[in-house]
């Protein structure tokens, strides 16, 4: 009974507030009225707009790589975003919001009575506003700008917004493996205890760039390859082609390790210098030191009819650093 009680008073206090929200306009004021300020008003809304400028002008300079001293015109422009709203509240807050102080003793109970008086208050303060709407667009602009700078930063988390760009690699059937000179690759080019890197054939400068385009080339001893079953034929007479770039975080591996004196010193390994992540390129890219959490992927092939260097399809696993998904999804072949 007693909630069914509370539940009908409840009721009634909303449908009587409901009722006299708005006072009549001959009212008695409870706050003193005055006129409307214009300037302050222009103050405020150029403020709120220019704190919405300088939040689109965050995400236009964090698209652009080309900008120079990118990081510091991105603070820039947050920072002025930021100060430029505040400033508007600020302005609205001191020349156009008229307040009153009323001073009475707290009671524990509500009362319908002192919620209208609340209520009276707030609309009576905003009576200067002349431009309530374009206020609100104002409001609106700098809010909604603001917050898509705040989430812009997210674009760079990784593969959950760039997928394509993790997932797709130059390499196809056919396309043969040039130096960074765009000279083509021979297999007679290739030495034993050397290191090379690799790119297609007919790729820019600027394509060079991509997460799949770069290899590590070496020549091993055919009867020192002990490739797994699923990556029989990768190689072409010896010579194996690796993914340059490391599994673990995404670094490009540099470092190679040929052993001078055998069978003492430790077997040949592709050595990632950020992390020491170790990888054997005679089983399959294999991790035998270091934090990767998988092999670096493996490209296959062959030698053609005039002896160059030629991919006969794509990777066997996704390039580059593990992230969700990757051990389930395979680059198109």
């Amino acid at each position: 009974m007693a909630k069914a009680r509370d539940l009908v008073v409840s009721g009634l206090v909303l449908l009587v507030g409901r009722g006299r929200r708005r006072p009549p306009k001959d009212a008695e004021r409870i706050i003193p009225s005055l006129p409307p300020d214009p300037r302050s008003e222009t103050l405020a809304l150029v403020l709120l707009f220019l704190g919405a400028g300088f939040a689109v002008a965050f995400v236009v300079i964090y698209a652009i790589d080309s900008i120079p001293r990118q990081t510091q015109f991105l603070g820039l422009a947050l920072g002025l975003s930021l100060l430029s709203i505040a400033a508007a509240l600020i302005v609205v807050a001191k020349k156009l919001i008229v307040t009153e102080e009323l001073v009475e003793p707290y009671t524990p109970n509500e009362h319908p009575q002192e919620q209208l008086l609340i209520a009276e208050v707030a609309e009576q303060a905003g009576d200067r506003l002349t431009r309530k709407r374009l206020f609100k667009l104002g409001l609106g602009a700098a809010g909604g700008a603001l917050g898509l700078a705040m989430i812009t930063p997210a674009l760079s988390f990784g593969p959950f917004f760039q997928v394509k760009y993790y997932r797709g690699t130059p390499w196809k059937r056919g396309r043969r493996l040039v130096d960074e000179g765009f000279t083509p690759y021979k297999a007679s080019d290739i030495e034993p205890d050397n290191f090379y890197t690799a790119f297609p054939d007919g790729l820019s400068e600027a394509g060079r760039e991509e997460l799949g385009a770069s290899l590590i080339l070496v020549r091993l001893p055919k009867d020192q390859l002990r490739l797994p079953d699923d990556l029989r034929g990768y190689d072409a007479d010896g010579i194996v082609a690796y993914s340059k770039i490391c599994t673990h975080a995404g670094c490009a591996i540099s470092l190679y390790r040929a052993p001078l004196f055998q069978p003492d010193e430790p077997r040949p390994a592709f050595v990632c210098p950020c992390h020491y992540s170790t990888f054997d390129p005679s089983t399959g890219g294999t991790v035998t030191f270091g934090p990767a959490g998988r092999p670096l992927p493996m490209l296959p092939i062959e030698i053609d009819s005039k002896g160059y260097l030629r991919a006969k399809g794509n990777f066997n696993e996704q390039v580059g650093p593990s992230w969700w998904g990757v051990r389930t999804w395979k680059p198109a072949p």
